[in-house]
């Protein structure tokens, strides 16, 4: 054992060693979309490995990194790959937990695509396993402490509009097809993919290309609607401008629930999200209300096709993504605040620093799994119809068990190991 490295002891071990100058040994896992671009920010380390179900979809990321190991199968990936230090998850929303999961448990660093599970159990999980193997991690939320989200949060706090009491946020997604029947022909998948691994612990169904590529989105078995694909690059701002929790209370309407004599008609797709939804969260002094599919708040002015408006009994804010805090209203003189919240040097770059031994990143998965829940709360009120009370520290609805069973639902054997 005395001529092993410092690396090759720490994998032994059963964790990751890479000191500040060495470059990290990334492995890729879902490199055919985002993960393609999560991987082109992360350049300066070593591509090392990369696995994709599909490797036409996956071709032009194998071209760019020829030098890197194939796989299909993370699993596969994980159980050869001893030298991998950290892992980035590109996969659709219902396998983020298996790869990050299993990638935690052998000590490896972890990025994860947004939001960071399809289930609040499995964000609870991540969370926990993140801190019991003291890895560095981080959601893929670009602007977590972007300088425009950073200045909201600040002069939010600083009482640019008073006491805030409601916070509108809206989305233009989704643009890929919702509220849409389950195929009823059988189509041969690619022979480039291999589908069975693509289902992972979705339950198994034929292939058809209103799933893959990209339009999984919209499906209950594989996404999380619009909510859960934009959510989280929004509500943390929310989140950190107030300072808030989780919710007491969420409840939902949708372009898909239909009014009779009783409150709601079930959905008449019941596999998919709804063309456009509004939801909205009660927490402790604050109601913060989501919409999606092109709806919008009320405002006196024209606004952008995504954003976040506060409320506050001395007038309006509206925040971007890109673009600071912007006053919409007549409001007492006011100084901006000095910068208290940090500013990060570079998404990418500061996970890269945390799996080196520095700080945690902004969006490290404790926070990210907070943001997480929240918005699949939300998903969870949109399929439901109905307003559903939340213990947050029991992990329950107390008033609605077929809420409940959307907590953790099941897997196929085999795909997830907790």
């Amino acid at each position: 054992m005395s001529g092993l490295t410092r690396r090759e002891l720490a994998a032994a071990a059963g964790f990751s060693f890479v000191a500040p100058g060495d470059r990290l040994n990334i492995a890729g896992v879902g490199v055919g979309g985002m993960g393609a671009n999560y991987l082109s920010n992360m350049e300066s380390e070593n591509i090392a490995v990369l696995c994709d179900v599909d490797d036409a979809v996956a071709a032009k990321t194998f071209a760019k990194y020829p030098d890197a190991r194939r796989y299909r199968d993370f699993r596969a990936m994980l159980d050869k790959e001893k030298n991998i230090d950290a892992v980035v998850v590109g996969t659709p929303d219902h396998t983020h937990a298996a790869v990050a999961l299993a990638a935690m448990q052998l000590g490896k660093h972890v990025y994860c695509a947004k939001p960071m599970t399809r289930t609040i159990q499995e964000a609870r999980l991540l969370a926990r396993t993140a801190a019991d193997k003291r890895v560095a991690t981080q959601m893929s939320v670009q602007s977590c402490a972007s300088e425009a989200a950073c200045a909201t949060a600040e002069w939010v706090r600083a009482g640019a509009v008073g006491k805030v009491r409601e916070v509108h946020v809206w989305s233009d997604r989704p643009i890929w097809p919702q509220a849409v029947a389950r195929p009823a022909e059988t189509v041969p998948a690619p022979s480039t993919l291999n589908w069975d691994l693509f289902l992972g612990p979705a339950p198994a169904r034929p292939y058809h290309p209103c799933y893959h590529p990209f339009a999984w989105r919209g499906w209950y078995d594989f996404g999380t609607g619009a909510l859960g694909d934009m959510g989280c690059h929004t509500l943390h701002v929310i989140v950190r401008a107030l300072e808030l929790g989780l919710p007491a209370a969420v409840s939902a309407t949708s372009s898909r629930q239909v009014r009779t004599a009783r409150p709601f008609r079930p959905a008449v797709f019941p596999e998919t999200f709804p063309d456009a939804s509004i939801v909205t969260w009660e927490f402790p002094g604050v109601r913060v209300t989501w919409f999606d599919g092109g709806l919008k708040p009320p405002s006196p002015v024209d606004l952008p096709a995504a954003g976040i408006l506060f409320a506050g009994d001395k007038g309006l804010l509206l925040s971007g993504f890109t673009g600071g805090p912007k006053l919409l209203s007549e409001a007492p003189s006011f100084t901006p605040p000095a910068k208290t919240l940090p500013r990060t040097a570079g998404h990418y770059q500061e996970w890269i620093a945390a799996c080196k031994g520095g700080k945690p990143a902004s969006c490290e998965f404790g926070f990210g799994a907070q943001l997480t829940e929240i918005a699949l709360l939300g998903s969870i009120a949109v399929r439901i119809g109905k307003r559903l009370e939340w213990d947050a520290a029991a992990g329950r609805f107390t008033n609605n068990v077929e809420a409940n069973a959307l907590i953790a639902p099941p897997y196929r054997t085999g795909w997830f190991r907790a």
